[in-house]
């Protein structure tokens, strides 16, 4: 059995196969401003899912992460007959760059968003706020995968 076993994390090394939190990023060192819920997030997954470090200071980093901007809006998607709203939109916007910080880019800068539709009902007004807060926490969290997956795919910048 022991032998068995051996032989499939063997044959499973061999094949290149890493855990799905794994992310190889092109930098070893990277500066992360602490800024809110998305900065920590990040710092979070960078430091659980790759080998790259997170600095407190950009002078030591091979690269710096730059929020460009983070905003949270929220749309009226249709009202009743009494003119109420029934049901809203909620937009997650954030906008980064990677550079080295001597003018070399790593990722250009982008701009990412997410939209949840939601329903709305006046004699539910706690319930729904708090799921207006769990919406966007869920966006966060989705918007920190589709930034570790744009840092993955980031190149080196050419001098």
């Amino acid at each position: 059995m022991r032998n068995l076993l051996f032989v499939v994390l063997l044959l499973v090394s061999a094949c290149g196969f890493r855990l799905k939190g794994t992310a190889e990023l092109p930098f070893e060192t990277l500066y992360l401003p602490a800024s809110g819920g998305i900065g920590l997030d990040l710092k979070r997954n960078i430091e659980a899912g790759s080998r790259t470090t997170v600095l407190d200071d950009p002078k030591g980093a091979q690269a710096v992460l730059e929020f460009l901007q983070e905003a949270r809006q929220k749309e009226i998607l249709s009202l009743s007959a009494s003119a109420r709203v029934r049901e809203f939109r909620l937009i997650y916007v954030v906008t980064f760059r990677v550079h080295d910080g001597k003018g070399g880019e790593y990722l250009a800068p982008a701009t990412l968003q997410l939209a949840r539709d939601f329903t709305f009902n006046d004699a539910e007004i706690l319930a729904k706020e708090t799921e207006e807060q769990l919406l966007y926490r869920e966006m966060q969290a989705d918007m920190v995968r589709q930034i570790m997956r744009r840092l993955s795919s980031a190149r080196k910048p050419t001098a």
